[in-house]
């Protein structure tokens, strides 16, 4: 009903198809062209003949009809330069149009990315990747970890055994009696020097020792009786 009263609403050609229809007309023009410049042709044969003739009045006329074409060729030629120039800058817009759709396109791409990543969802998700790597990090430790008797040994009485050793192993050494020098042995075919025969020091008997001696002897005595 509202298209029978207003008639049908104006539909925007596309640039596409302005641009063809450029085309078609750029061809069509083309063609007539190239029948003017037959046409031209034939009048100039037509106007030599004439003149061959002698008929002046006919050649004549044969020449305005060449101009007649020319004038059309020439218009033809000035269509042709305007369409040219339409084609052009549909072109150009037609490529600036779709650098602007293809601009407008990545934006929203981009807003929509934004939208999809928040940065609290990112913050959230970096507490979680932590969060579960704490997580194996604890459960790592609890199975290197030595369990049965193993585990019950405490580092530092181990320690501490470790160091009594160590100085018992040190005193054991500081007892033991230092090794005697070896004599030199005497060269040979030679009568040796008698060397001063040393003083050898009485060893004294300490009382304690003999009053031990004789406690022991008494002992004997009784368990003898």
């Amino acid at each position: 009903m509202f298209s029978r009263m207003f008639g049908k609403p104006k539909v925007e050609p596309s640039t596409l198809t302005t641009l063809d229809k450029l085309n078609e007309t750029l061809e069509m023009l083309e063609k007539k062209e190239r029948v003017l410049q037959k046409k031209i042709a034939a009048e100039i044969e037509k106007a030599r003949e004439y003149t061959r003739v002698k008929n002046k009045k006919a050649a004549i006329a044969c020449l305005k009809k060449k101009k007649i074409y020319e004038t059309h060729i020439e218009q033809l030629g000035n269509f042709q330069l305007r369409i040219h120039d339409q084609m052009i800058l549909l072109e150009g817009a037609k490529a600036t149009t779709e650098t602007v759709d293809a601009l407008r396109s990545g934006a929203a791409a981009m807003k929509a990315i934004q939208k999809a990543t928040n940065i609290d969802d990112v913050d959230k998700t970096m507490d979680e990747v932590n969060e579960q790597t704490e997580n194996i990090k604890q459960i790592q430790e609890a199975l290197s970890a030595p369990f049965g008797a193993a585990g019950e040994f405490d580092d530092d009485d181990l320690e501490a055994e470790l160091e009594d050793l160590e100085g018992a192993e040190l005193e054991e050494q500081l007892l033991k009696p230092a090794t005697a020098a070896p004599t030199p042995i005497p060269a040979p075919n030679r009568v040796p020097s008698r060397a001063p025969q040393a003083q050898v020091p009485q060893q004294r008997v300490p009382a304690t020792n003999v009053a031990e001696d004789d406690e022991l002897a008494a002992l004997q005595a009784e368990m003898a009786l």
